[in-house]
């Protein structure tokens, strides 16, 4: 069952469901759905009260998810177009040419292309193979340093995903956006250490909170960074 409910200004939406449980439970997903589960013939006064009395974490949560909600602008992948790649802006120049290729230089990112292919499709090679190669650089330390609480991912993969940054399944497998390779350093390894922090604690409880915390101290800059870069 769906419904909706008033919080000051904001309206949170819920679905509800009911079942042979004895607490009421409120959980947020990362798509900023909020599912609720009551025990069975538990008074819709009584779910609305709670409601209202966990708002505040409801749309904290939802807050929190939100910065790992990828904002891209359309690309026309012309020259003179600007494209970050970790965290610095670089000048397009576009070129035929017999041979395919992507390279730095300077201030530019210069893809000469053939016309059996596209800009596009060379840029966003050329991204998923820098992606590949610089996360699990900037990975390695962290899997090493968390080794100390007996965990490690059972495997690091690459998957454009349109509303995270990245995820940790439950038998350990972390999914990253390969969209971070446009963001600096410290905003891909605060995703990393985010998603180590899972393979510890599942959920965002506090003891999560304070493992990422106590593991990368800065990590809000970074994901205030991330937010803002990306945005």
């Amino acid at each position: 069952m769906k419904s909706v409910i008033q919080f000051g200004s904001r309206t949170i939406e819920y679905e509800l469901t009911f079942s042979e449980r004895k607490t009421l439970g409120i959980t947020v997903n990362p798509d900023l759905t909020v599912v609720i589960k009551a025990p069975v013939d538990t008074p819709i006064g009584k779910i609305e009260e709670k409601i209202k009395k966990r708002a505040p974490w409801i749309i904290k949560q939802q807050s929190h998810f939100l910065a790992y909600y990828p904002k891209t602008v359309p690309k026309k992948y012309v020259s003179g177009e600007t494209h970050l790649y970790l965290g610095r802006q670089y000048r397009l120049k576009v070129a035929t040419d017999n041979e395919n290729e992507v390279k730095l230089k300077g201030k530019y990112i210069l893809v000469n292309f053939n016309l059996k292919s596209t800009p596009e499709d060379l840029l966003k090679s050329w991204y998923l193979e820098n992606a590949r190669i610089k996360f699990e650089m900037y990975a390695a330390p962290w899997i090493e340093n968390f080794k100390k609480y007996n965990v490690a991912p059972t495997n690091i993969v690459l998957l454009e995903m349109p509303t995270r940054w990245g995820s940790c399944t439950p038998k350990g497998k972390i999914i990253l956006n390969p969209e971070l390779i446009k963001a600096p350093k410290g905003c891909i390894e605060y995703v990393i250490v985010h998603e180590l922090c899972h393979l510890v604690y599942h959920d965002h409880t506090q003891k999560f909170l304070d493992l990422q915390a106590k593991e990368m101290p800065d990590w809000e800059k970074w994901k205030l960074k991330l937010e803002m870069l990306l945005a």
